[in-house]
C-alpha cells in the first residue's frame, strides 16, 4: 500500500482523499487510545506451546527473552488471532503441514503478546462477536446491517450512507475498509519487526499479514479464509494462497472492490496463487481410510455419528438446542450418536445442562484433553453410543477437538465458516454473516456436503436424510476421496511451499481407489 498526496492506493487503484483521511483518522484514534509507541523494541524468543507441543511439537513465540532463539534456518513462524476459531484453525493447517514437511513451526497468536497488538485485537472482537450475536437474534439488523457489511450487498440507500459514512459500518468487501485495516495494523509493525525479515512466514488473518509486511518482513504468505472475495483480505506486497477457484478470480479482479461498481487494475499474477483448501496433514492423509470407515459403519448400521460444533462467536444457541431435542430421541433408540463441541464456551455448557435436565443418563462429558483424545481414539475402531458433550479451558484444544473428532464421525454438522473446506461429510446449517454463503456454495458443488440449510426445519430434514438413508453419505464420502486425488484439500502444503521454497512429497498410501467395492 502506497500513500501519495493525501491518497492511499492499493496495487495501484487509489482511495478517495476523504476516505484516505477516514483511515488515517482511525490509525491516530487507536495510536492515542493504547499509547502507541512508535520507537517501541520487542525482544522475542521461543517455548514450548503448551496445548500444540504435543501435538504438533509446537513452539510459541512470547515477549521476553527468557526462552531460546528462533530458528531461523528450519523455522517457519505461524501468526494468527482468536477471531472466531476459522483463523485458528486455518494457522492450525499450516502449522501441522510445516511440521510434516520437517519444518519447526512457531506460533506467533497477536493475542498472546502483551501490548499494542492486544490491546487494539480485544477492542475489535470484542465489537465482532457482539455483532455476530445480534445478528442472530435479530432479522432486521441481520438483513439491513450485518449482511450488507460482511458481503458489500446493499439493503436499504440511505442507510447505507448513514451506515458507511457516519457509524463507522464500511463493508469488508470495499477497498477503503482494506486501507483502514492497513493503517491499523501498521501499529503492530514493532512486533514484526522484532523477527528475521526473511523468515517464512504464514499468516491465518489479514492483520497478521498487513502487520508482517508493515514490519517489514518480505517472505509472507497469507492462508486466505471465505469463498467470498473481500478486499480487507489483500496485503500488498504479501502472497496470497486462495482456497477456491470462484475466489481467485474475485481477488484477482478486485471484484465488486470498488463502491460505484467500476472495474479496477487487478492484483498482479505473482501476488495471488490458486492453493487449494488449508487442512491439516494427519486429515489429507488418511482421507482413504476415514471415509471406508464411514461406509463400513454405514453398512453395518451402527448408530450415524454427528459431531455439532459451536463456533468462536458462541452465536446459533436456538439451533443449538432444536438440533439436540430432535436427536434426544433418535439416541435413546441408538440410531445416532452425537458429539457437542462446546469450545470453550462454559456459559453454554451450564444452558445445555438446563435444557438436558430430563436426560442427563444420556450425557458423556469430556473437559479435558486426554479425556477427548483417549475418547476419540478408542471409537476409532471401536463402538459409539449416546451424547457426548467437549469443553475445553483454552481456546487451542476448543478449536482441534473438532479437526481430532472429524476423523471418527460420519457427518459434522457447522455453519459455512471455514470448517466448510474440510473433508468430512458436512451438514451445513445457517451462515452467520453473508460471506459465509460461498463457503457452503463451494462445499456443496465439490461433494463434502450439503447446501446450506437456511431453517431450523430445513437442518432436521438433512439430518433425517443422511440418518434415513445411505445414497447421500456414499455421495459424500466418493467425492471426498476423489477431491483428494486431484489436489483440492492440499492448501496448506502450497502455503508452505510458497513460503519456504520447499517442495511436499506425499508418500505413498494405499488408495481406496475402488472405494464402492467397500459398499
Amino acid at each position: 500500500m502506497r500513500l501519495e498526496n493525501g491518497q492511499y492506493s492499493v496495487y495501484g487503484n487509489k482511495l478517495s482523499k476523504w476516505h484516505s483521511w477516514q483511515a488515517k483518522g482511525w490509525q491516530d484514534y487507536l495510536a492515542k487510545k493504547f499509547s502507541f509507541d512508535p520507537n517501541e523494541k520487542f525482544t522475542l524468543s521461543v517455548r514450548d506451546n503448551p496445548y500444540g507441543a504435543g501435538i504438533f511439537g509446537l513452539k510459541d513465540i512470547m515477549r521476553g527473552g527468557e526462552g531460546q532463539p528462533l530458528d531461523k534456518e528450519n523455522g517457519v513462524v505461524v501468526s494468527t488471532i482468536r477471531m472466531g476459531f476459522g483463523h485458528y484453525r486455518i494457522a492450525m493447517a499450516g502449522v501441522s503441514c510445516a511440521k510434516a514437511m520437517g519444518f519447526q513451526p512457531y506460533w506467533l497468536d497477536l493475542l498472546a503478546i502483551p501490548g499494542i497488538t492486544t490491546d487494539i485485537i480485544n477492542y475489535c472482537n470484542t465489537n465482532y462477536s457482539r455483532h455476530s450475536r445480534w445478528s442472530q437474534s435479530s432479522k432486521l439488523f441481520n438483513q439491513y446491517v450485518w449482511e450488507p457489511t460482511t458481503t458489500g450487498e446493499p439493503s436499504l440507500p440511505g442507510l447505507n450512507f448513514i451506515l458507511n459514512n457516519f457509524v463507522g459500518f464500511w463493508p469488508w468487501r470495499f477497498l477503503k475498509t482494506n486501507v483502514k485495516d492497513y493503517v491499523m495494523s501498521e501499529l503492530f509493525r514493532n512486533l514484526f519487526a522484532a523477527i528475521p525479515s526473511d523468515m517464512p512466514c504464514l499468516t491465518s488473518h489479514m492483520w497478521n499479514c498487513m502487520g508482517a509486511v508493515a514490519g517489514g518482513m518480505t517472505n509472507v504468505v497469507d492462508m486466505m479464509f471465505d469463498n467470498w472475495p473481500m478486499s480487507f483480505q489483500l496485503t500488498e506486497g504479501a502472497k496470497h494462497g486462495v482456497q477456491g477457484p470462484a475466489g481467485y478470480y474475485g481477488f484477482r479482479v478486485m471484484r465488486g472492490f470498488d463502491e460505484k461498481g467500476s472495474p479496477l487494475s487487478p492484483v498482479p499474477a505473482d501476488a495471488l496463487y490458486f492453493t487449494g483448501h488449508h487442512v491439516d496433514h494427519e486429515l489429507v492423509e488418511n482421507i482413504e481410510v476415514d471415509c471406508a470407515a464411514r461406509l463400513r459403519r454405514m453398512k453395518n448400521n451402527e448408530p450415524r455419528r454427528f459431531l455439532l460444533t459451536m463456533g468462536g462467536a458462541g452465536a446459533q444457541r436456538e439451533l443449538f438446542k432444536a438440533i439436540i431435542e430432535h436427536c434426544v430421541p433418535l439416541i435413546e433408540k441408538d440410531k445416532i450418536a452425537l458429539f457437542v463441541n462446546l469450545g470453550d464456551h462454559k456459559g453454554n455448557w451450564e444452558w445445555l445442562q438446563a435444557e438436558l435436565a430430563q436426560h442427563k443418563d444420556l450425557i458423556h462429558t469430556h473437559f479435558t484433553w486426554e479425556d477427548t483424545r483417549a475418547f476419540t481414539d478408542s471409537i476409532r475402531d471401536g463402538a459409539a453410543h449416546g451424547l457426548h458433550v467437549f469443553l475445553h479451558d483454552n481456546t487451542f484444544h476448543a478449536v482441534y477437538a473438532t479437526n481430532y473428532l472429524m476423523r471418527v464421525v460420519d457427518v459434522m454438522i457447522t455453519k459455512p465458516s471455514e470448517l466448510a473446506f474440510y473433508p468430512v461429510p458436512i451438514l451445513f446449517n445457517e451462515r452467520v454473516g453473508g460471506h459465509e454463503m460461498w463457503g457452503a456454495i463451494r462445499g456443496a458443488e465439490i461433494g463434502n456436503g450439503t447446501v446450506e440449510a437456511r431453517s431450523i426445519p430445513q437442518t432436521l430434514q438433512a439430518m433425517d436424510m443422511l440418518t434415513d438413508y445411505t445414497d447421500l453419505l456414499t455421495l459424500y464420502c466418493d467425492c471426498i476421496v476423489k477431491n483428494k486425488h486431484i489436489g483440492i484439500y492440499d492448501g496448506a502444503y502450497k502455503c508452505v511451499e510458497l513460503a519456504t521454497g520447499k517442495k511436499f512429497e506425499r508418500a505413498m498410501t494405499t488408495s481406496t481407489t475402488n472405494l464402492a467395492a467397500s459398499h
